[in-house]
């Protein structure tokens, strides 16, 4: 092992915008765009999630987390089972 420890990226969060016309997708407390719909933010989140390997946190209407996708590279993934 080398020793390098890659910094982790925020996670992406799209949540109602603060004008309440539409949804923002924001990551690290920057906006990085904004949605008439919450399905056209998710399909550019998601996106952006894989890109960097962080979780898709989606909020609804009142802000509360309705789900949470990980797109993180699992450090331990599961070893097949021996037959």
């Amino acid at each position: 092992m080398s020793g390098h420890i890659m910094a982790r990226k925020d996670d992406v969060h799209i949540s109602k915008s603060s004008a309440g016309t539409g949804w923002k997708v924001t990551q690290g407390g920057s906006v990085l765009s904004t949605h008439r719909t919450q399905r056209n933010a998710v399909d550019v989140a998601k996106k952006e999630a894989q890109r960097d390997r962080v979780d898709l946190v989606v909020h609804d209407r009142d802000g509360r987390i309705r789900s949470k996708d990980s797109f993180a590279r699992d450090p331990q993934p599961p070893r097949p089972k021996a037959h």
